[in-house]
């Protein structure tokens, strides 16, 4: 069994982008994750590391106990890291200081892409994508405009799971923002269509990444 990271390595982690995964240290801190496989360290200029799968993982579970009381204090807290808002969301929505926050994860997100595709391209969703479905979609959305829903959810969209593998739903409260959130996901590589739900008659959108 593969030894979990030491705290500092896991401090390093903690602190990676939480969409590119890149990941910022001393040389010998970069050098022990990209040995352990937690990090590669991308082959064109500058050369930066970013997170692997495998370190992705280790990111976004929960702490192990740590082996002595200062360790567990000086272990970074998650508040403040930037999370796609998939609607419904209670805190107040500042359009100024949030959409810069976006732009910055949206164009994060496509460097990414090109960093994973074969040919260098982003027009595909990545594997990131496709293990957080919900926050993908609900970032492609937001980064095009478009607006949230608050916690009434009737002002703006909704990003929601669904029990199909690689699918997410998305409703608006009508249907020209429905087909507006269509329109963006397609262009933003994912596929897109209407269906109703039987019991409410509601139409919501059915939306996975293309893979092609």
């Amino acid at each position: 069994m593969a030894r979990p990271p030491t705290a500092a390595q896991r401090r390093v982690i903690d602190a990676a982008d939480p969409v590119t995964g890149r990941v910022r240290g001393t040389q010998a801190q970069l050098a022990a994750l990209v040995k352990r496989g937690l990090a590669f360290r991308h082959p064109r200029p500058p050369h930066d590391h970013f997170l692997t799968p495998a370190g992705h993982r280790i990111r976004e579970a929960e702490p192990e106990p740590a082996g002595s009381a200062e360790e567990v204090v000086t272990a970074p807290s998650p508040a403040g890291v930037f999370a796609a808002r998939v609607g419904g969301e209670e805190e107040a929505y500042d359009s100024s200081a949030r959409a810069r926050e976006v732009h910055s994860a949206w164009q994060g997100l496509l460097e990414l892409r090109r960093m994973t595709d074969a040919d260098g391209r982003a027009e595909r969703p990545c594997g990131w994508e496709r293990a957080h479905l919900v926050r993908a979609a609900a970032l492609a959305l937001e980064a095009a405009g478009h607006r949230p829903a608050g916690p009434a959810a009737d002002d703006g969209y909704r990003v929601r799971a669904t029990p199909q593998p690689e699918a997410v739903a998305v409703y608006a409260p009508d249907a020209e923002l429905l087909r507006a959130c269509a329109v963006t996901l397609e262009r933003a590589g994912w596929q897109a269509g209407e269906c109703t739900e039987p019991r409410t008659r509601r139409r919501y959108l059915l939306a996975s990444p293309r893979r092609v």
